[in-house]
């Protein structure tokens, strides 16, 4: 099954992409890496504020990472000219999760975005290091950011 066929069958239809809120570019390439600065959470448009541990909890962190995910392989997506079949390997995720100092569960919240991954891209490709923080603020509120750098054709 194509990448596109795996999409159209979860359902997610790919966000164009999106300008940057302050100065720096969606993305670098260099040679066969790509990297995709930091997206946060949005829903509905807007940035998905909240706090893990305090108005959040980790299964809606959980779908705000699986969201960040989505816009992540958009930017993809516009990098290599619409055609994610080109990406080799989903080589490190790395995600910021807003917590309050008590909030532990980082790594299950980053999960979201880690299993979409998977299902979209395969297990061969999709498999990536990770890391998974808890920081104490994250630009406009919002609750999860998360960063990826891929290998392409």
């Amino acid at each position: 099954m194509s990448i596109k066929d795996r999409l159209q069958a979860l359902g997610i239809a790919l966000p164009p992409l999106a300008v940057p809120a302050a100065a720096y570019v969606p993305y670098v390439r260099t040679g066969n890496l790509l990297f995709i600065s930091g997206h946060i959470a949005r829903r509905e448009g807007k940035p998905w504020v909240g706090q893990l541990g305090g108005s959040i909890g980790t299964e809606e962190g959980k779908a705000a990472a699986r969201a960040v995910a989505i816009d992540l392989m958009g930017t993809i997506a516009a990098a290599l000219g619409g055609d994610l079949e080109r990406v080799k390997r989903i080589v490190k995720v790395m995600s910021l999760v807003n917590s309050t100092p008590s909030f532990t569960e980082q790594h299950l919240v980053t999960n979201g975005c880690s299993e979409l991954l998977g299902e979209v891209f395969g297990k061969e490709v999709g498999a990536h290091a990770r890391s998974a923080f808890g920081v104490a603020q994250i630009p406009l509120g919002a609750c999860v950011e998360i960063e990826l750098i891929a290998e392409v054709q």
